[in-house]
This record gives C-alpha cells, structure tokens and sequence, in this order.
C-alpha cells in the first residue's frame, strides 16, 4: 500500500503542475512583454521577436535623464507616488491599530456593528464612489491637494484593515490582558507592550496592503489631482497615450520602474504577507 500512497502522492503533484505552470506562464507573459518593450529601440519595439536584434538600455537613460516632453517631472511625479503611499499606509495602520485593539480588546459597546457597516461600503464599487468623493473633496477644497488622495485610499482601506487586525486580535489570549491589568498595567501600557508586539505581522501585512494599494491608484489620483507637479506618476503614465506616434518603449520602461519599489517591498515582506493577512481566518 506505500507504493499505491507515493503514486497517488506524484499523481496529485503533477495534476498541480500541470495547472500550477500555465498559470505561471501566463501570468509572466505580460511582465515579460512589457520588459521586452524597454529594452527595445523605438524601431523594433512592435516587431512581435521574442527577443530583439538590438536590445538597449538607453530607454532608462531617457527615462532617468527626463529627456521626454512626457517625463519633464518624472522625479517629482514619482516622488509624489511614494510620499502618498507611505502616507496612505501610515495613517491607515494608526486607524485600523486603533479601531481594532478597541473592539477586540476593550469591547467598546457597539465597535462590531460600526466595523460590519464600515465593512458593508465595500458592495459598493469604489468607481462609484468617486464622483461622491471628488464633490466631497471639491467641498473642503481639497481638489488638486495630495490630502484628498490620501483621505480617499485611507477610508477604502481602512475598513478591510480594521477586519483583518480585529480578527488577528481575537486570536490573542484574553488572559495576557488580564494578567497585566492586575500587575498595574494601564490601557496605553497594555496597547505598547503585549498587543503591539503580538500583533506585529499582521501589523506589517496590513501596512503593505495599503501601502501598495495607493501606489497603484489610478482612478482616484485621476480624478483629484490635475497638476502636472501634483500628479503620481500612474496617472502620468497615461499621459503617453495622448500623443498620435506614443512612445510605447518609454511608457513600459517607466512602467518597469515603477513596477520595482513594490516588488522589493512584498519581497522583504513576503513571509509577514500570507501569515498576517490569514490570521485569525481559522480559530481553533
């Protein structure tokens, strides 16, 4: 019968490679095009090789030299990218520390019924809610400011955050808290010392989620910020449409770019990713 086991057991592998590398391969395809793409001259960019005859990299050096009309505020455009991220992911972590160490810990009366309402917003499609938020922001008069970017990524994330720390923290034994209330410990200390620590990986998942979902907006950054300077450089990007002859080659090697600071942030994270963003999804 171990021989049957082991059979099954490579039989079972297989069908999961089998699956496992044209999704692989499909997914790649695109990453592979749009890299193919940079490293080609403008008259080889369309000529459908697998590889170029001439592959170079001047299209990063016209890209890092800002010598396109497009890319005149590449650095200020990026920069713009990385101060809203970082922010938007900042605050949302404070937020949703907070709202969950207060409804799973403190049991503040009526915290889950807040958070499932807040949690309702997500049956609404975010393109929906971005005429609303633009008047809202045009309201405060906020338009054209980094802040009403910000405060709109900030209040699509924080709900889904506030869930996954809230379930996180059910996790954690009720009696540490108790232990450390009798040993004198006040609120804030209980916050600092045991929840905080505990919670780190679920901390640093939620961090990156929402770190990264404001560095890939678009819509959002669209509708609200029109400035040339005040732009992130998505929105930037599809500036290069607009013209008749556009310069796919500079448009993916930005895009290439651009691509790399995420990439390096999931992979010095990546261990934190999966056990953060599950926990407490099972309770034993």
């Amino acid at each position: 019968m171990k021989w049957w086991s082991s059979l099954r057991g490579v039989a079972t592998e297989a069908k999961l490679l089998l699956i496992a590398i044209p999704v692989f391969i499909w997914t790649m395809l695109p990453l592979y095009h749009m890299f193919l793409f940079a490293i080609s001259p403008k008259e080889e960019a369309f000529s459908g090789k697998m590889w170029p005859d001439h592959p170079t990299l001047r299209n990063f050096g016209i890209v890092f030299r800002q010598e396109h009309y497009y890319l005149r505020d590449f650095y200020v455009q990026f920069w713009n990218s990385v101060v809203i991220a970082v922010a938007v992911g900042v605050l949302t972590l404070l937020i949703a520390t907070a709202a969950a160490f207060a409804i799973s810990r403190l049991r503040v009366r009526g915290g889950r019924i807040i958070m499932n309402l807040a949690l309702f917003t997500y049956f609404i499609p975010a393109a929906f809610l971005a005429v609303p938020m633009y008047r809202t922001m045009g309201i405060y008069g906020l338009l054209n400011n980094h802040w009403s970017l910000i405060l709109a990524m900030v209040t699509i994330a924080a709900p889904y955050a506030i869930w996954v720390l809230k379930q996180a923290s059910d996790k954690l034994p009720v009696e540490l808290d108790e232990a450390a209330t009798v040993d004198g410990a006040t609120t804030l200390q209980l916050f600092r010392l045991i929840y905080l620590p505990l919670m780190m990986p679920s901390l640093v998942a939620v961090g990156t989620y929402a770190l990264l979902l404001a560095w890939n907006e678009y819509l959002y950054a669209f509708l609200l910020l029109s400035k040339d300077v005040e732009l992130t450089l998505p929105v930037a990007l599809g500036n290069f449409l607009a013209a008749d002859d556009s310069p796919w080659e500079l448009l993916m090697t930005t895009g290439v770019i651009y691509a790399l600071p995420p990439a390096a942030i999931y992979y010095v994270f990546r261990r934190y990713m999966v056990s953060g963003l599950t926990a407490g999804a099972v309770k034993s």
